[in-house]
This record gives structure tokens, sequence and C-alpha cells, in this order.
């Protein structure tokens, strides 16, 4: 038998196995891989890396030499689950241990081309970040950051799960499918090492986020300090000439004020050659 139930139906499963054992099901406390003397049980958060979702549902598979069973903990997982049972089951039916290996090979199919994608999308970011900062870049970085955190999560699990499939320590899998289950656990190995890379280059995409934000806030700051230095000088004749002394001689001079203007004019455009003569702009 092999069947997709969700939580709810839990119960339909009670003529294939024992009440023990579906009780044992029912009360959720599962470890990732628990192996008992004629059956396996399996626990993990399915992700579904392909879209926009970021919730995490149960799938929880029980296997024995007769059953396969997978029982999932919302609408969504139910539908993959099953999707994947009935594309396998009219390909090619197959026995409980190898329709194990082909639903998990289904379930991690694309996943590589996925990364790929994120990858890519990463390395424009970077060229983007270095040609200017956009507030848009801090955002894509954020999501990038939960979202390879939750696939680090993900493939973690599923390593964890293989590798103890792998050890078959019921002797419930044939060779065959003892070695399937290690090149499942290598596949999760490249996908993590995938992650791990990706999450290294998003460390340095924010990095050089806040490198770039930087340079721009020291180039507004030295603007703001030429602009005070520039204009300096003027403040100092403003003051000078606010002062209402009736007995400055420019006052009574009819070239007074234009000779004021010129020199202040001269002052600017002279500091402004010396700062650029210094590359201070």
């Amino acid at each position: 038998m092999q069947m997709v139930l969700p939580f709810r139906r839990m119960a339909e499963a009670e003529p294939y196995m024992d009440a023990k054992v579906l009780a044992y099901l029912n009360e959720g406390q599962i470890e990732s891989f628990e192996s008992f003397e004629t059956f396996d049980i399996v626990a993990f958060d399915w992700y579904d890396v392909h879209s926009e979702r970021t919730k995490n549902a149960q799938m929880l598979l029980y296997l024995d030499r007769e059953d396969l069973f997978i029982f999932c903990e919302d609408d969504a997982a139910e539908a993959k689950a099953s999707v994947i049972l009935k594309e396998l089951t009219a390909e090619e039916p197959s026995g409980n241990e190898q329709m194990l290996y082909r639903f998990f090979a289904r379930l991690l199919k694309g996943d590589m081309v996925h990364l790929d994608w994120m990858e890519a999308e990463i390395n424009d970011a970077e060229e983007g970040v270095l040609s200017g900062v956009q507030p848009s870049y801090l955002k894509k970085i954020t999501g990038w950051r939960g979202e390879l955190l939750r696939l680090k999560r993900y493939y973690e699990q599923l390593d964890m799960i293989f590798d103890e499939m792998a050890a078959n320590d019921n002797g419930l899998l044939s060779r065959g499918s003892v070695q399937r289950m290690v090149i499942l656990g290598r596949r999760t190995d490249r996908y993590l090492d995938a992650v791990q890379n990706l999450r290294e280059a998003v460390s340095q995409l924010r990095e050089a986020y806040q490198s770039q934000l930087s340079i721009q806030q020291n180039d507004l700051m030295k603007l703001f300090t030429v602009v005070t230095v520039v204009f300096l000088p003027l403040t100092l004749l403003a003051g000078w000439y606010g002062m209402n002394f009736v007995n400055m001689p420019e006052l009574t001079w009819k070239y007074g004020y234009p000779a004021v203007i010129g020199f202040s004019a001269a002052v600017v455009i002279w500091l402004l050659w010396y700062f650029k003569r210094k590359k201070w702009l």
C-alpha cells in the first residue's frame, strides 16, 4: 500500500499498522529518523523551494515491508506529495523502497537550478551595488539571507535523514536502496555547499552595500564641509558690515559695495580653485 494522507485522516491507516504505532505517530514527537525492528519513520519540515511560500509543513513517512504512508501537515504539503506519488505511479509502479527513493529524488528535482538562479541574482545585485547604492538592495539582501537560512535548515535535516537511512540498522532496506540513499545524501551535500557559498556571497554583498553607503555619506559630508569653508569668509564680511559702524571708510566711497562684492566673489573662486587643485572636489 502506498498512500498520501493528511494528519487529520491518519486513522485511515489503522488497518495497515499496529495501533500503538499509529498512536505514536499521532503524538507528533518523532525525531527526524527513527528505526524500529520492522519499520522506519521519517519526519521532516518540507519547504517549497520553487514558490514564494516561506512556511514549512511537516511530512511524516512510515515505511515497512508492505506499506509506505506519507502523512502531511497541511494542504500544500498533501498536494505536493500526492502529485509526486501520482506521477511516479503513472510512470512506473515500483516497490516501497524504490518509491521512497524516487519520492525524495522528485522532491529535490530542480533545486540546483533554483540555487543557480539565486547566484545569478546575487551577482547582478553585486554589480549594481558597486555602481551605486539603492534602498531596494537592502530589502533584497535581507530577503536572500532569510531564504538561504531556510534552505540551509531544510537540506541539513534531509542530509541527516539520508545518512541515517543509509546506515540501515534494522536491515529493512536492500543493498540497492542503501546505495540510493547514499546518492541522495551526496546530492544534499552539494546543495548545502551551494547554499553556504551563497550565504557567504550575500554577507560580502552586505558588506559592499555598507561600504558604498559609507562612501556616499562621506562624499555628502565633504560637500557640506566645502560649502561651509567657501562661505565662511563671506559670513565674516556679513558680520563685519552688521556691526553698524558709521565711520567705516567704504561706506562713504561710491565703489565700496561693488568692491566688497568683487572681493567676495574672488574669495569664493580662489577657494574653489584651491580645493580643486588639492583634489578635495
